[in-house]
C-alpha cells in the first residue's frame, strides 16, 4: 500500500516521513517553495530527538502521480483547499481511498460527495512548518495521536491497516469506529485556535476568550444532536500522549492558524472551525457572538497579511459580549 500524501506541511510532512521512515512507500504533495525544496534537498524532518533529511518522491500536484491500484490518498490539506484538491483527484483517480487527516469536520462531508471510501483521522499532533523543505514535531518519543476509522462511522480493514503502519511509524493509532465523536471535540478544541492566531498564545485572557468560543460551541452541537466524545473520554485519550519538547532550543510558536497567519498565506482555515459553529448556531438558534467575531477578526489579518498576535483577547470578549 502506498501513502499519497497531499499536502505536506506540518502534519503531512511528520506523518509522511515517519511512515516512510518505517518502510511505507510514500509520495509527497506539495507546492510553491516548499515543493522546491523538497525536490531539491529532501524533506528535513526534526524533533526533540533527532534531525534527518528524507529523500521521497515531490509532485506538484495530484496530476503528476502515477495512481496505481493499492494508493491511499492522504489528505493533510488546510479545509479551504479541499473541494478543489478533491475534484483534482477524482479526475485522476476516481476510486482510490480518501483519508482526512484535518481538523473541522467539513472534510469528510466533502469527500463523501466525491469518493466511495472515506476515512476520518483525528490528528493530535503538534507540529510546525514555517520554512520550506523543513517540518518540525514537537513531542515525544510519540509525536501524537492519529486514531482513524470509517466515515461516517465503523472500522474496517483499511482502518486497521492504516493504524497499524502508523503504530509501526512511531504514532499513536487505534482503529476507531466512532472517530467522528472524537472530531467533533477536535473541533471544540479547535476554537481556539483563531484566539490564538489573533491574540498570540502568551496574550491575558486567552483562556477566557478561547473557553467562551468553546462554550458556544457546545451548546450549538447539543442543539444540533450531534454526538460528541465526552470531555473525559477525551482526556483519557489524550493521557501522556503527547509530550511537548523543545527543538534547537525553540518551542511551537503557534498552531495551524497562527502559523497561517505567521506565513502570510492569504487564508485561514476559521470557517471551517469557528465557521461551523456560527452555522450551526444560526441553524439552531444559538447565539454565537465569539465565534463570529474571531472568525471575523482572523479573516481580516489574513486579507491583510497581518502578523499573529496583534489583538487583545481582553478587548476582543468584551466587545463580543
Amino acid at each position: 500500500m502506498r501513502y499519497v500524501v497531499i499536502g505536506a506541511g506540518a502534519i503531512g510532512g511528520t506523518i509522511g516521513g515517519r511512515l516512510a521512515e518505517a518502510g511505507s512507500e510514500v509520495v509527497l504533495v506539495a507546492r510553491g517553495a516548499h515543493l522546491a525544496a523538497l525536490r531539491e534537498s529532501g524533506l528535513r524532518l526534526d524533533d526533540p530527538e533527532r534531525s534527518r533529511t528524507l529523500r521521497l518522491p515531490a509532485a506538484g500536484g495530484v496530476d503528476e502521480v502515477d495512481w496505481r491500484p493499492g494508493d491511499v490518498a492522504l489528505l493533510c490539506t488546510k479545509t479551504q483547499d479541499t473541494e478543489a484538491l478533491l475534484d483534482a483527484l477524482r479526475a485522476v483517480a476516481p476510486d482510490v481511498p480518501v483519508v482526512c487527516a484535518q481538523n473541522g469536520v467539513a472534510n469528510e462531508r466533502f469527500a463523501a460527495a466525491r469518493f466511495a471510501q472515506v476515512q476520518a483521522m483525528c490528528v493530535m499532533l503538534p507540529a510546525e512548518h514555517l520554512t520550506p523543505g523543513r517540518v518540525v514535531a514537537y513531542s515525544a518519543p510519540v509525536p501524537g495521536g492519529l486514531d482513524v476509522g470509517r466515515y461516517p462511522d465503523g472500522v474496517d480493514e483499511l482502518s486497521e491497516r492504516i493504524a497499524a503502519d502508523l503504530a509501526a511509524a512511531g504514532f499513536s493509532s487505534l482503529a476507531d469506529p466512532v472517530v467522528m465523536q472524537a472530531k467533533y471535540r477536535k473541533l471544540l478544541l479547535n476554537l481556539a485556535n483563531a484566539a490564538e492566531a489573533a491574540c498570540g498564545p502568551q496574550s491575558p485572557g486567552l483562556a477566557e476568550l478561547a473557553a467562551a468560543a468553546r462554550e458556544e460551541g457546545e451548546r450549538c452541537l447539543a442543539a444540533a444532536g450531534i454526538a460528541v466524545l465526552s470531555v473525559e473520554q477525551e482526556r483519557a485519550r489524550r493521557n501522556g500522549l503527547i509530550n511537548e519538547r523543545p527543538v534547537d532550543g525553540a518551542s511551537r510558536g503557534g498552531g495551524s492558524t497562527w502559523q497561517s497567519l505567521r506565513r502570510a498565506t492569504g487564508s485561514v482555515e476559521a470557517a471551517y472551525l469557528n465557521g461551523e459553529i456560527v452555522d450551526l448556531g444560526r441553524r439552531h438558534g444559538v447565539p454565537t457572538p465569539v465565534n463570529s467575531l474571531l472568525l471575523e477578526t482572523v479573516t481580516r489579518m489574513a486579507d491583510g497579511a497581518e502578523p499573529p498576535g496583534i489583538r487583545d483577547a481582553r478587548e476582543l470578549l468584551v466587545a463580543a459580549r
